[in-house]
């Protein structure tokens, strides 16, 4: 066996390897959409002061500050939107508690800090960030979980001149206007940091810093309705969508392995490795999966094949001429590159446009498309390519071009 040969196995017993280890933990950590895995509904009234409305830029900042606080607890791909002039409906895939996500989403998140007469010295807005973490050298139990709190430039001046200006007296802390700490200063802290303690578990720790993180609601709110949301695709639609999509695939390679032959069995590899890989960027990137989301996969999946399809139709060309076969490899990879670049390219300029245009699916479907023309361009235009070489250069392939779809004389179109 020559040393194609040898890489050719190599790479079959990886991939073979890969795809059995990454079955379990693709199929524990891709995130699913509420149209697949459903969630929790809250619809939130907003309240206006007396004799006054709640302006449209309201709802807007309102909007927003959903979405930042809904981002900042890890909750992917919610879907916002507004109804009417003065209500906003929340809908967040994988909560199974409505009361969970009334927790975050309804407070007012009005932080303060009170100096001893009584004065507010910081608020929220002075704040850049927030984190729930655990305090690694706490002793006191009640200070093991703590919500560690950044100030922008003007707020770590304040607080600065605050410490310096009360050192050795009690400055208080206040999240709508229930007093969570009043702390003695004991030194002066000029570095804009500030920790808030309290008996907190982490997850608390982490939802709470999720709520200052997001803002204070420009409006207060009141809670419309909440409920649990089953999935819009039902379990078993779901399991015969899937089904259908691994029949679909399977006609498809075994199209391709008997049309094209040899390279038909070397798309059909290239199309595991570009699946594994679209998966692995799915959890590592944190894409929530979603309908339009496997749309995007399907279509993305299309291009790959298209690719494959350009390469080899370019490669019977070349054969034709009576080339040697790693000739015609390398000039069917360099007369399809341009073709297989302009093709791509144009598609995720369209997928820029969604994702700056659009809203909730729409932008799950553009992210996953463009992860997918990606990958599909990579598996083409490097794997295909290594493993037509690698069959090259394996003797028994080499001394039979008709396995590659060629024939003295022409081109066997099978």
């Amino acid at each position: 066996m020559k040393k194609g040969g040898i890489w050719l196995t190599l790479f079959i017993v990886v991939l073979a390897a890969a795809v059995a280890g990454s079955l379990g933990y693709l199929r524990d950590n891709i995130n699913l959409g509420l149209d697949l895995q459903g969630g929790a509904e809250v619809v939130l009234q907003a309240l206006p002061e007396d004799g006054e409305t709640v302006s449209s830029d309201d709802m807007e900042a309102l909007k927003e500050i959903m979405r930042n606080r809904v981002d900042n607890i890890g909750v992917s791909e919610p879907i916002i939107q507004l109804e009417g002039d003065d209500r906003i409906i929340v809908q967040l895939a994988g909560v199974d508690n409505p009361d969970d996500a009334i927790e975050i989403l309804g407070r007012t998140a009005k932080l303060e800090f009170v100096d001893p007469h009584g004065n507010v010295i910081l608020t929220g807005a002075d704040l850049s960030d927030a984190k729930g973490v655990r305090n690694q050298g706490a002793t006191d139990p009640r200070e093991e979980n703590v919500i560690s709190l950044q100030f922008n430039d003007e707020g770590t001046k304040a607080f600065a001149d605050a410490t310096s200006k009360y050192l050795g007296q009690k400055i208080a802390i206040y999240l709508d206007d229930e007093l969570l700490i009043d702390a003695t200063v004991q030194n002066v802290i000029s570095n804009g940091q500030a920790q808030i303690s309290g008996g907190y578990t982490l997850e608390q720790a982490v939802a709470e810093a999720a709520v200052l993180k997001g803002g204070a609601l420009p409006v207060d709110v009141d809670i419309m309705s909440k409920r649990t949301v089953g999935p819009s695709l039902g379990a078993d639609s779901l399991q015969k969508s899937m089904y259908a999509g691994l029949i679909g695939m399977a006609l498809l390679l075994l199209f391709i392995i008997v049309y094209y032959r040899l390279p038909g069995v070397v798309a059909a590899l290239s199309l595991i490795v570009y699946t594994l890989i679209l998966l692995w960027l799915m959890c590592w990137l944190h894409i929530t999966l979603t309908l339009p989301g496997i749309a995007g996969v399907l279509l993305s999946i299309g291009m790959a094949v298209d690719a494959n399809i350009i390469i080899y139709e370019r490669l019977r060309e070349e054969l034709a001429t009576d080339k040697s076969l790693a000739a015609s490899i390398t000039s069917a990879f360099r007369r399809a590159l341009w073709t297989i670049l302009d093709s791509n390219i144009t598609t995720l300029l369209a997928t820029v446009v969604l994702f700056q245009f659009g809203t909730g699916s729409v932008q799950g479907f553009a992210v996953t498309l463009a992860v997918g023309i990606v990958v599909s361009m990579f598996s083409a235009l490097f794997i295909t390519r290594y493993l037509l070489q690698w069959c090259a250069a394996v003797p028994a392939f080499a001394a039979h071009p008709a396995l590659f779809g060629a024939k003295k004389g022409g081109v066997d179109r099978g």
